[in-house]
């Protein structure tokens, strides 16, 4: 919950805006400003101030207690200038808050922390629990002195600026092993740790959370790296199980019986059988998502009575990560924040030379480029699947939407499911044209590419045939190059033999980019010798019009009684 806090009827009407513009994040305290800022300090996670920065210092300068615990604090000033990020910038997550404030009230966000100053990631910010020297480390790395890297395998990390990773005095260590930092170490956890658990109905957290923690001490395995607990499906509601993964802060996982039945076990036992239909809880629920076996079953020891609770721990493998990442038609404020968010957290970029070119300012210090020319798609598909199953973070980017005629069929196409991938949707080119021309493709709509270099003619011929008899309007990609130039002339006959001569045919080339430009014609004026590789062709139905100049669909949905 985000609290909001002003002093004057300019404050609370930005206090209001923003409360407005995120209904159910924010709490509005009213009232004495000292009573507001204390409550709300107490009672929420981030606290936007409409007040001096010096007020807020001396407000909230009382109530500190510490870096890990103390609420994000943005403060904005009278004039909606300014959203500063005052404390909490990363673990409060102010920095981020800042400039979400910024973006509603349309002022600057403002952040001094040094990392996010200089776009360098901070070590805090990596998405794993980190320990040791962080404050050093961090130092080290802005000051571009060498800091060694050492990790016991390849985890999916953001870009990492080039100084480290060679040999210096800091080091950054990512491992899951109980090490002791030195005074310039800072230690990275991954959560590559699965607790399998059994227990007893009524098995005390105290027990089940005793048992886990020995484990891991015994074995030199850091907490931290835990990802999960694993159970067996009749124990999901278990109140210790529950509860240990509550003061862990992981989520418990469970699977069927017959499917833990199923998995091989060095130390079976014929009592979970009898309770719950598998012989193995512990060692099985753990192995389940595959890995390596580092703790067998062992069973709590509470002294005086019978064990409630059993162990098992497997860590697992790291698993790369895909993005595949659609950039939009070509102009800046058409790539999404999702597809920037992507970029700036892929530590190895693949794609197309030009692509490349349009968003290289957005990489962060330290991403690796591999990118080539037209022609070597398969090549860049296999290239992105190959980085990730090496474990590494990697956004494989294309034009529009790289799910349309674009880079995510080769690549998926090439995938297992030993990697995690994730798609970001782009504007395509589709879209971004119909925009320009006006509301085209407001009924159904097909997009169909005339090339046939991977597609056999007939085949295109016969999906034009089918959108022609249908009524349906189509976009044509591709649709002529100096090597093929009969194909766009071969649709528009077919189109032809199913729709008036006058039917609208908008051509947009180079749609949202800075020579872009756009025509309006008819299905028998358009000249195909005007029409390239960098344009595309939308071709209206029978219900399509010009109206003031733009082309128009009508929607022709008719409400059924």
């Amino acid at each position: 919950m985000i609290g909001l806090i002003s002093a004057t009827a300019a404050g609370a009407a930005a206090r209001d805006r923003l409360a407005a513009a995120r209904p159910g994040r924010t709490r509005v305290y009213e009232g004495p400003v000292r009573e507001s800022v204390e409550r709300a300090f107490a009672e929420c996670e981030q606290l936007v101030c409409f007040l001096a920065t010096g007020a807020v210092v001396r407000l909230i300068a009382p109530l500190l207690a510490d870096k890990s615990a103390d609420p994000g604090v943005v403060c904005v000033d009278e004039g909606l200038r300014y959203a500063v990020s005052l404390l909490g910038g990363h673990g409060g997550g102010a920095n981020e808050l800042a400039a979400e404030v910024a973006d509603v009230l349309g002022c600057a966000p403002v952040v001094t922390t040094a990392t996010d100053a200089t776009d360098v990631p901070g070590l805090d910010t990596l998405g794993l629990p980190v320990e040791g020297a962080v404050a050093a480390v961090s130092r080290a790395i802005l000051d571009g002195e060498p800091v060694a890297l050492r990790s016991d395998a390849v985890w999916p990390l953001p870009p990492l600026p080039p100084n480290v990773g060679a040999e210096g005095e800091a080091v950054l260590r990512v491992t899951d092993r109980v090490v002791e930092p030195g005074a310039r170490e800072a230690v990275l956890r991954p959560a590559s740790l699965v607790v399998g658990v059994g227990a007893s109905k009524g098995a005390p957290v105290d027990e089940v959370l005793g048992l886990i923690e020995e484990a891991l001490r015994e074995a030199g395995l850091s907490p931290l790296s835990i990802a999960e607990l694993a159970t067996v499906d009749a124990k999901a509601a278990e109140p210790g199980i529950v509860a240990a993964a509550e003061r862990l802060g992981v989520p418990v996982v469970t699977y069927a019986a017959g499917e833990l039945s199923a998995i091989a076990v060095p130390n079976p036992s014929g009592a979970p059988l009898a309770a719950v239909g598998t012989p193995s809880v512990a060692e099985a629920a753990a192995l389940a998502g595959g890995g390596e076996l580092l703790v067998p079953k062992r069973k709590s020891s509470p002294g005086g009575r019978a064990a409630m609770a059993t162990c098992a721990v497997v860590r697992r493998a790291p698993r790369g990560r895909l993005a595949v990442v659609g950039l939009g038609p070509g102009a800046r404020d058409l790539v999404t924040p999702r597809a920037t968010e992507e970029l700036r957290r892929a530590s190895v970029l693949v794609g197309l030379d030009q692509y490349v070119d349009q968003i290289r300012d957005l990489l962060r210090p330290g991403t690796r480029v591999l990118e080539s020319g037209l022609g070597a798609e398969e090549e860049r598909a296999r290239t992105a699947v190959a980085e990730a199953r090496a474990g590494h973070a990697v956004a494989l980017i294309g034009s529009g939407d790289a799910g349309v005629y674009a880079m995510a069929s080769p690549a998926l196409a090439e995938a297992s499911d030993d990697i995690d991938v994730v798609g970001v949707p782009g504007v395509t080119a589709a879209l971004a044209a119909a925009a320009i021309l006006g509301a085209p493709l407001g009924h159904d709509h097909v997009s169909i590419s005339l090339s046939d270099l991977h597609t056999p003619w007939e085949v295109i011929e016969r999906r034009v045939r089918a959108a022609a008899e249908a009524d349906i309007i189509v976009t044509f990609y591709n649709p002529r190059s100096r090597g093929r130039d009969w194909q766009l002339p071969k649709a528009l006959v077919i189109l032809a033999g199913h729709r008036e001569a006058s039917t609208p045919v908008g051509v947009v080339r180079n749609a949202s980019r800075a020579d872009e430009s756009s025509r309006l014609t008819t299905l028998a004026g358009l000249d195909p010798t005007t029409v390239d590789m960098m344009t595309v062709v939308t071709v209206g139905n029978t219900a399509t019009r010009e109206i003031a100049g733009r082309m128009v669909t009508p929607r022709g949905y008719r409400w059924q009684s």
